[in-house]
């Protein structure tokens, strides 16, 4: 278990000053792949752990750093959805890759939400004596994939909880965090490292073209390491090859290409690339595509601008049904021949 990433320092000593917080619910908020979930566990390691250093780092030497790496802390407790369980293990790099997620093959059978099931299994961790005296901690990740029935669960142990519980809980998306949770947790915005920061980060990490994964990945620097060694590289390429040719633009066979490709992933795809056109129409600047700057300039021409400017809008749709059960190929036929059809719709 790595070191927390050079952003997180500040909010690292901010935080542990005092290993003492306000309330007995953490909830750690940002975008996705700036490594929250890693920050989370380190802090529970920390918290756990019986000689902290003085920085209050976890030791990584005592016995009960060694059960928390062998994942087996009699005092800690990890609730997830199965989908991403089964899909990457306990390592703190798994966090919040979109762009990861290529294969949604193994993640078909498992779900992707928390269930109430899960919830109720905290009960006999929470209300039973810890194994020695300190915090019992419960991580929640990412707090926002609880159902309905598993949040309201979770309120009413946040409500009255025992003294030494400390529940962490982990959100990309406050927004789809119950108000009633979010407002019995103290709130921490987690930072978002700068453009040169996450650059010199990922040169470190031997990312080709760094720049460009970074704005690629929408800016956060996990996301765009996982997405410089994911298995989604060729279908990105191929993604931007008939993208970036409106005029031969094969709706059906790109959809037939990248049906194993998580659809949230392709959406997001997509939603970045329209954000660059009416950008670029707008403004003269791009922010994501920035390897295909003379190919989104010729572009500029072609479509109308209220028209990519509604598409886009709808493309917010389709990212949240994308983590629905669907159709792949003609949720993916659907939107590229709504996209072509705006593309060619200002010369029909």
């Amino acid at each position: 278990m790595s070191d927390i990433y050079s952003w997180q320092q500040g909010i690292w000593q901010k935080l542990t000053q005092n290993r003492q917080f306000r309330g007995h619910a953490l909830l750690l908020k940002g975008k996705k792949g700036i490594g929250k979930y890693g920050f989370a566990r380190h802090l529970a390691k920390s918290l756990l752990c019986t000689a902290p250093t003085a920085e209050q780092k976890a030791c990584g030497e005592c016995s009960s750093c060694g059960w928390f790496e062998q994942h087996g802390h009699p005092n800690f407790y990890q609730v997830m959805p199965e989908a991403l369980a089964v899909h990457s293990g306990e390592s703190s790099e798994k966090e919040e890759s979109d762009e990861k997620s290529g294969s949604a093959t193994t993640k078909k059978s498992a779900s992707q939400q928390i269930s109430i099931e899960q919830i109720r299994k905290l009960t006999d961790f929470v209300y039973m004596t810890g194994h020695q005296d300190g915090y019992k901690i419960i991580l929640i990740y990412p707090a926002e994939t609880m159902n309905r029935a598993a949040a309201n669960a979770l309120l009413k142990k946040l409500e009255e909880p025992p003294a030494n519980v400390l529940f962490i809980l982990v959100t990309h998306q406050t927004q789809h965090v119950l108000p009633t949770i979010r407002s019995r947790c103290q709130q921490i915005a987690m930072p978002v490292p700068d453009i040169e920061t996450s650059i010199a980060w990922l040169k470190q990490h031997a990312i080709n073209d760094p720049q460009a994964c970074l704005a690629a990945a929408g800016f956060s620097p996990l996301s765009a390491q996982q997405f410089d060694q994911g298995e989604n590289v060729a279908q990105y390429q191929q993604f931007i090859q008939h993208i970036a040719d409106s005029k031969r633009l094969d709706a059906l066979s790109l959809a037939e290409a990248l049906q194993q490709t998580a659809l949230s992933v392709v959406v997001s795809w997509l939603q970045k690339w329209c954000y660059d056109l009416i950008s670029y129409r707008t403004t003269g600047k791009i922010r994501y595509y920035l390897n295909q700057l003379a190919t989104i300039q010729a572009l500029s021409g072609q479509f109308d601008l209220l028209e990519c400017i509604t598409f886009a809008r709808t493309l917010n749709t389709k990212q949240r049904l994308s983590h629905h059960p669907l159709n792949p190929r003609l949720f993916l036929e659907e939107m590229f021949i709504d996209y072509a059809t705006m593309m060619h719709g200002s010369r029909q």
